[in-house]
């Protein structure tokens, strides 16, 4: 008799399906809070400095999940957070 076994993607499968199924939770559920910001240079690290005060990384695990400079010089940027620290 041959033993079933699951590959990872399997168990991550079931895994989002069963988180999926709880009551009150939406399928589509992000537990991370992004927010998008396009700012010229100086504007964009003080937009940047604001929400690290605001939403300290320790708490929140704030962090800028992506950048870039473009071509008309300025920052795209996105911060990446939790909705609330316990």
């Amino acid at each position: 008799m041959a033993i079933d076994r699951d590959n990872p993607g399997d168990l991550a499968r079931r895994a989002a399906e069963r988180r999926a199924r709880r009551p009150g939770r939406r399928p589509d559920a992000d537990l991370w809070r992004r927010e998008s910001f396009c700012l010229p240079r100086l504007q964009a690290r003080a937009k940047a400095r604001e929400l690290f005060e605001r939403f300290p990384k320790a708490a929140y695990m704030t962090e800028i999940e992506f950048w870039s400079e473009r071509a008309d010089g300025q920052i795209e940027f996105v911060v990446r957070r939790l909705p609330s620290a316990d």
